[in-house]
């Protein structure tokens, strides 16, 4: 195997998990509400790899390209890093802490504004945009830093990119980021959030960043590179990673942007993996609960969908899939507890529906196999047969 691509549409689930109802998530399906709420939905690449044999789309064609099977989750929650770490074989066994319904303790957020210099406002859960429109004003005039929250185990900080500077404001979430790496205080991410623009104007930027725990142990990323592979990250993969186990990484702008990126990258040489997060059908559409746009970034994906797979030749395999669910019409703003589509594809190598496979883990397992690179004693999956 020459290279291998994992392009993660993140929170494109494909029907709830058996235990969703633990979660609140009972009849959750992504992919399926989506079609029903802002149908039919312009993704023939993705029905041309059998999707349709995997969720219950209407009009799927007879025949189909790909590999495809269903993923359930084996890790507790139904977060970002969750999901990416358990598809490179990290076990999560206990929910990253959140504080969504009482917002961040008060020693936190004095020793924050103590350690900054600035003081703090907002702490709540809130949607991003909202909580700008609300706080960015008095922000823009007082230097505070708006921190906010959501249903994911993140402390979000916002500022301006203009009045305070993107280098201030990520010196404020690394000061963060140590903080909430002490046990009461704990949370997957910490965000910057950056915007430009004043009242009525307000825009936030593709200057995002991501500061992630760190993952526990060695993942499959760490055992391709030290096997002496490229592992090329494009997206938030570095960010969810923490810079772990990579070779080289890319920020994208957009969705649309990480796929312009893989596309370019599949046009040159490389031995190993390129591994693709694409964050706006959740960023934007899921949490928004916008079942339109979600269809419209899906046509914009499947377009530049088929301009990559020409690209692959015998020696290379695609694989497609998702790290949680984010159905737009499930109640609330938070992430679905979803199975995981796998769609893979390989030119010239005939397509099956293959049994649902227990664990994000075995497609790490099966990117080892491929490559003839031991899985990481740590690291739990198995390859999946017939891939």
């Amino acid at each position: 195997m020459q290279r291998v691509f994992i392009i993660v549409l993140d929170s494109l689930g494909i029907g709830a998990m058996p235990d969703a109802p633990a979660y609140g998530d009972a009849g959750a399906n992504t992919l399926l509400h989506i079609h029903e709420a802002a149908g039919p939905l312009s993704i023939p690449n993705l029905l041309g790899l059998g999707v349709g044999e995997i969720c219950p789309l209407p009009h799927r064609p007879e025949k189909y390209a790909g590999r495809v099977t269903r993923m359930l989750e084996k890790s507790a929650g139904k977060d970002t890093m969750t999901g990416h770490w358990e598809m490179m074989g990290v076990h999560t066994t206990s929910p990253f802490r959140t504080f969504t319904e009482t917002g961040f303790p008060e020693e936190l957020l004095l020793e924050l504004s103590r350690r900054t210099g600035r003081g703090v406002i907002g702490n709540k859960a809130a949607s991003g945009t909202a909580i700008l429109e609300e706080l960015g004003p008095r922000q823009l005039e007082t230097g505070e830093l708006i921190v906010y929250t959501s249903a994911d185990s993140v402390l979000q900080i916002c500022g301006s990119e203009e009045a305070m500077g993107l280098t201030e404001l990520y010196r404020c979430c690394e000061i963060a980021r140590e903080l909430t790496l002490r046990e009461p205080w704990k949370v997957g991410r910490v965000i910057a959030r950056p915007y430009v623009g004043g009242p009525g104007t307000f825009k936030r930027t593709h200057n995002r960043r991501d500061y992630a725990v760190p993952p526990p142990g060695p993942t499959v990323l760490d055992a391709l590179k030290d096997k002496g592979l490229d592992v090329i990250g494009v997206g938030k993969i570095s960010d969810i990673f923490a810079g772990q186990g990579l070779t080289e990484s890319y920020h994208s702008e957009s969705s649309v942007h990480g796929m312009e990126q893989t596309i370019e990258l599949a046009k040159r040489d490389f031995h190993g993996l390129c591994f693709v997060n694409l964050v706006d059908f959740d960023a934007l559409w899921g949490h928004r609960r916008d079942p339109a746009g979600y269809a419209g970034e899906l046509a914009r994906f499947d377009e530049r969908l088929g301009r990559l797979l020409p690209l692959l030749g015998p020696g290379d395999k695609l694989f497609l899939t998702a790290d949680h669910g984010n159905d737009p019409t499930h109640t609330g703003t938070d992430h679905t507890r979803e199975m995981a589509p796998l769609l893979a594809f390989t030119p010239g190598q005939a397509p099956a529906r293959l049994p649902d496979r227990p664990a994000f883990a075995d497609l790490g397992a099966t990117v080892c196999g491929l490559f003839s690179v031991p899985l990481p004693e740590n690291c739990i999956g198995e390859p999946i047969e017939g891939i």
